[in-house]
């Protein structure tokens, strides 16, 4: 039997600790090193126990849980799976978490703990198998990277009209796609983004990517968005996001459903109609994240012509989804982080 993932929990709850020590422990894959009520207990059986992942709360006594974090990831790094409570204030705090280095999210029930927490226990368990593979690859702060390396006027010139370009993510996904879009010009085909996230984050994910980009509008996508160039949409947690036509136009379309690949929402089931409706004016890229979503979608964009981008196993924080998709042959391109908005433009430009 292979060997037994170590984890170590983190919560200023006992309730919350004794529900997710009890429930993790049916997992033949996991070993529950300990559980610690704050980060200087924390601290303390890392350094004995020297754990592969911990669950970690983000508000707690005594040091919060992005203090801690920062200072893991000078000192310790090793990865965290964030357990958030979505209470007002507490997606962007997450969302910083993953910006310091965490590797996932969960979100923890606001009331019931004891009958919906355990609900939830066979996804924190995915999550933690996810980041158990992870490197902990540190992407270069946004304010250390020169935001006008492309030139904004490149594509001044250039017919974009019937152009589209999808993008799908995983673990580590957040801070990559951040990485992709800051780096873009004005004057960009539409953007639709499916990033496997929870429900009630995904418009935080949004809002902050909006704040960063200064050349794109970037906002959670609603059902019946008329895409437009500068425009980015991001899937809302617990749907799907698919691309339409409209006449001449194209839409997006936000629908529940079953789960695909394991998500919802599922990058497969986008790039599957981008590949319907846009065909080979589409440019498609997948990015970090455990398992295979997006890896069929990706080879059949490729087989209708789409230009297609894997991100390379170098620059991954998890090289699940990417590796998947090269095994099949829907990557007509492999490359690192740092050069894929400019392979996009690039591509546009073609």
């Amino acid at each position: 039997m292979s060997r037994k993932i170590k984890v170590i929990v983190v919560d200023d709850s006992a309730v919350v600790r004794n529900i997710l020590v009890s429930n993790l422990k049916k997992y033949d894959d996991i070993e529950i090193l300990g559980a610690a009520r704050d980060p200087y207990e924390a601290r303390d059986m890392i350094v004995k126990f020297k754990p592969d992942v911990i669950t970690l709360d983000i508000e707690m006594p005594k040091m919060s849980g992005l203090e801690f974090i920062d200072i893991l990831m000078k000192n310790y790094p090793l990865p965290i799976v964030v357990v958030s409570s979505l209470v007002s204030g507490k997606c962007e705090t997450s969302l910083k978490a993953l910006e310091l280095g965490a590797v996932e999210i969960l979100a923890k029930p606001q009331m019931d703990l004891s009958n919906k927490l355990p609900l939830l226990i066979d996804e924190l368990h995915e999550k933690i198998i996810a980041a158990s593979n992870a490197r902990i690859y540190k992407i270069p702060k946004i304010e250390n990277i020169n935001k006008n390396t492309i030139n904004t006027t490149i594509l001044s010139e250039i017919h974009t009209t019937d152009k589209i370009i999808a993008i799908g993510a995983s673990t580590g996904g957040t801070e990559a796609i951040a990485r992709v879009l800051e780096k873009l010009p004005k004057n960009m085909p539409p953007i639709i983004i499916t990033q496997h996230m929870p429900a009630g984050f995904t418009k935080s994910f949004a809002d902050r990517l909006n704040n960063l980009c200064e050349n794109l509008e970037v906002r959670e996508a609603a059902d019946g968005d008329r895409l437009h160039n500068g425009l980015v949409l991001i899937a809302p947690g617990d749907y799907h996001l698919l691309l339409e036509r409209d006449g001449a136009k194209f839409k997006a379309r936000v629908k529940s459903g079953p789960r695909v690949s394991r998500h919802r929402p599922s990058v497969n089931v986008m790039f599957h109609s981008v590949a319907n409706y846009a065909g080979k004016n589409a440019i498609a890229v997948i990015l970090t994240g455990m398992g295979d979503d997006g890896a069929e979608g990706l080879l059949a964009l490729r087989q209708k012509g789409a230009r297609t981008i894997a991100q390379n196993e170098e620059t991954c924080v998890v090289y699940g989804m990417p590796r998947e998709a090269v095994e099949r042959g829907a990557a007509e391109f492999v490359a690192p982080l740092e050069k894929i908005p400019y392979k996009i433009v690039e591509l546009i430009n073609q």
